[in-house]
Order: C-alpha cells, then structure tokens, then sequence
C-alpha cells in the first residue's frame, strides 16, 4: 500500500478524526483503507490523537477497531475550512426570527466557536460572521427552542409525545404521536408524525404546539407515504383546504406558471396539455387568494376563475382599480 506521505500528517489526523466522529464504532482496517495508510501507520495516528486529549478508545474483536467516546474536557475543535464556514453560515442563518432567543443564542454560540477554532480560521470565521445577516420572518409566529428540543429527542429515541395542539380554529386539543421530522418552510416549524388517536399521517404547526411531554412508551418508525419529508410536506400543504379556495383554469403549462410566479402558491397545479393547467388556490386570508390570482393573471395568459364572492368580487374591484386612469405620475 502507498501510504499519504508524512507532511500530510496534521490533515490525516483531522481526517481520522472526522471519521471516529461520523459514526459509532471503526473497524482498523477500515479506517487504514479510508485514509491510505497502513495498519501500523493508522496505530500511531491513534496515539498522537491520544496525545492531545481525543478519548480514542480500542474495541476488541476478531479484527479489533477503534470509537470515539464522550471524555469531560474537549481538546480543541478541530475543523476544515469548509466545516467552519458550514457552521458559522449555520449559526448566521438560524437567526431569521423563527425561533424565540436563537439571534443572542447563535451570536454567543460563533464568539465561542471563534476562540477555539485554530489561529489561521478565526479571521475567516470572524469576517463572515461579521459581514452575513439574516431577514427576519416578520410575520411569522416564533416557536420556543424548548418545544423543537423535546420533539427532536422524542423522534431520536423513539418515544411517543404528548402535547395539547391549537387548530386553525383556535380550538386546543390533546394529542399523541410518533414525530417523524422537524421541516422548517418558509420561516415555520412543522412537525410531521404518525396520530395514534387518528390512526393517520398528521402535520404540525410547531408554535401551536403546547406542553410536549415525552411518554414512556416507545414506537418503532414508519415509513412516510413520500419518502422526502419535505416533498411529503410541500404536498400536503399544497392539497390542504383552508378558508378560503378559488380555482383557475390558465393557458399555460404548469411549469411556465410555476416559472413565472416571483414566490410559491398555496395551492395544487395540474397539467391539462394543451389546454393549459387548472390551479388550486386556497388559504385562510380571502386577501391572499387575491394575490395569487393578480400573480398569475399577470403571466399575461387567457384564464378563467371559478371563486365565492368573497373572492370574486375583490377580484372584480381590483381589476376596476387597475384599469382607472392614475390621478397624477410621480
């Protein structure tokens, strides 16, 4: 075997070291064909890792390896380049007002990080922390870390979890799950879980949710109907029917419209062939079915509209708005 030559020592230690972080337990052999070295090279590395502190612990068997284990006193971080900016990017990004406290949390989190990362990545890390900024979801109702902590460890250990839920309505009511997956869409925490008491795929609103309490029963996953937990929730919202629904038939292919929108709808697109595609808009604000509509009539295409008055006739105020001469230019 040819081995990585010695001056590459420091960045075969990092990946060694990556390497015992990315899952529980290595075999020696390995480890040694991962990183192009030989058994007794891969001995050594073992050692100076010991040697600053890892907890790099041996595991008998038939072909013996090796596990990183939990020690109380970290040596310090070690990151790549890549690594670093992925964190530091992270920690900027999370502070968009989705989560109540996480900008102070994320700024304490990136002025710690900096101190123990090596000399030569602080400046890297301390320019980008300095010149990124995340927008705020104004709009967009804050979910309490604490409530995000307890579902995430309820899906790692396979624990069922109770919580009181508030609807659309505002009307509270108790559940039990099995959670599934946390998916953040456009500033909002969704929980995605099986409903025990509805014997059915359910989505969350993460801040409706109230007083999440781990159970002592444990459960074994299921398999989502959409494998991708994101695509499986981009879906249901899609199809869900809320207040408000209107429904579009357009001379354009689903993709063109989907193209040309400046944001996503709410709602499904279907492809008729040439006849275009039919749209199906809904939400709970009469006001944002309006601006769907206004967006997609403004692809500039022949359509037709099937809507209540609520919608219609906002729809027709519009239009005698648009099309009045303008007072005065500015």
């Amino acid at each position: 075997m040819t081995e990585t030559p010695r001056k590459d020592l420091p960045g075969r230690l990092l990946r060694l070291l990556s390497l015992l972080q990315s899952r529980r337990e290595w075999s020696g052999a390995e480890l040694a064909e991962r990183l192009g070295v030989t058994d007794r090279t891969l001995r050594r590395d073992v050692s100076r890792l010991r040697a600053l502190d890892y907890p790099v612990e041996g595991v008998t068997g038939t072909a013996g390896g090796y596990r990183l284990v939990s020690g109380r006193n970290l040596p310090p971080l070690l990151l790549d380049d890549d690594e670093a900016i992925a964190v530091a990017l992270g920690l900027v990004t999370a502070a968009d007002g989705s989560v109540a406290g996480i900008e102070d949390s994320s700024a304490r989190a990136l002025a710690k990080l900096e101190q123990v990362l090596p000399a030569r990545l602080r400046p890297r890390l301390a320019a980008l922390s300095d010149a990124a900024v995340a927008v705020r979801h104004g709009d967009v109702p804050r979910v309490a870390p604490d409530v995000l902590a307890v579902i995430a460890a309820c899906r790692r250990d396979r624990r069922l979890l109770s919580f009181d839920y508030r609807n659309r309505a505002d009307e509270a009511g108790a559940r039990r799950v099995e959670p599934h997956h946390l998916v953040t869409l456009r500033g909002r925490w969704y929980l995605i879980a099986w409903d025990t008491g509805r014997a059915d795929w359910r989505t969350f609103r993460a801040d409706r949710i109230e007083h999440p309490t781990p159970a002592h029963a444990r459960f074994e996953p299921r398999e989502l109907p959409v494998p991708d937990p994101a695509a499986y929730l981009t879906r249901v919202l899609a199809g869900a029917s809320y207040r408000y629904t209107a429904r579009m038939t357009v001379r354009l292919p689903a993709g063109a419209v989907r193209a040309g929108l400046f944001a996503a709808i709410r709602g499904e697109i279907e492809d008729r062939g040439a006849e275009g595609c039919a749209i199906r808009l809904s939400a709970d604000s009469a006001h944002l079915v309006v601006q769907y509509i206004a967006a997609i009539a403004a692809l500039g295409a022949a359509f037709t509209l099937d809507a209540p008055p609520e919608i219609s006739d906002r729809v027709r105020e519009l239009g005698r708005r648009l099309t009045r001469p303008p007072t005065s230019f500015s």
